[in-house]
């Protein structure tokens, strides 16, 4: 049977409505079979590597209606990589910690407030990001105080000898996770404190998930039974 005779959310059978509308006959769901295409044609934009405004202009949609999906996905995203790792992790994970600045900041001292600190797990060939406690809440302290060149030399000792580590080899998953993130992180230009956590788990998502996956385990999060519908 076709896919579009089925009810996106339950998979029973649907009427079709006068005003171009199907209704499950299970779930009582109704919805817009255009609607369901919009929003499968923005996941495959979404899982390709598509930014947000050529996705946009390809769909023929604003950027912002496009832009909230892509916030969504990436919480779905978030979600579906932390079900994996309870899932899946073994005793023997290897972790290491990463201190991530933008490029454009990297000589500038009291950039180091504005970093992001997450560690990163190995379970297999898949990697599991932990954003740590931001250093902003502290920026504004040792700013006022003059102890921002202190604070920095500290911490730079600090990232130097006493990293939280635990990894077998030096070109292992956790390294070209890295390496991944910061190519997949710098596509974008800036990316705000409130949604980095996102960003993070959107490359965690992708790194773990062949690109041919991708699409059909968004679809399925999205369009599962408990969504309140579109």
């Amino acid at each position: 049977m076709n896919d579009d005779a089925l009810c996106i959310y339950c998979q029973h059978t649907l009427y079709h409505l006068s005003d171009g509308m199907v209704k499950c006959s299970v779930c009582k769901k109704k919805y817009s079979p255009s609607r369901i295409h919009q929003i499968k044609n923005i996941i495959h934009m979404f899982c390709s590597d598509e930014n947000a405004l050529s996705a946009s202009k390809s769909l023929d949609l604003s950027y912002i209606t496009v832009a909230n999906y892509y916030q969504k996905l990436r919480a779905l995203c978030a979600e579906y990589c932390e079900a994996q790792y309870q899932l899946n992790r073994t005793s023997d994970v290897q972790y290491e910690e990463y201190l991530y600045i933008e490029k454009s900041k990297r000589h500038n001292k009291t950039a180091i407030f504005d970093s992001h600190n997450f560690l990163t797990f190995a379970y297999g060939h898949k990697v599991y990001t932990l954003l740590m406690p931001s250093l902003g809440i502290f920026k504004q302290q040792f700013l006022a105080d003059n102890l921002e060149e202190v604070y920095y030399k500290e911490f730079s000792k600090f990232m130097r000898t006493s990293k939280i580590i635990k990894i077998s080899e030096y070109d292992n998953v956790i390294v070209q996770f890295w390496h991944y993130f910061e190519q997949f992180i710098t596509t974008f230009k800036g990316v705000s404190s409130e949604h980095f956590p996102y960003y993070l788990k959107e490359a965690e998502f992708k790194f773990n998930t062949p690109i041919e996956k991708r699409s059909t385990i968004l679809e399925t999060l999205y369009f599962r039974p408990s969504d309140s519908g579109i």
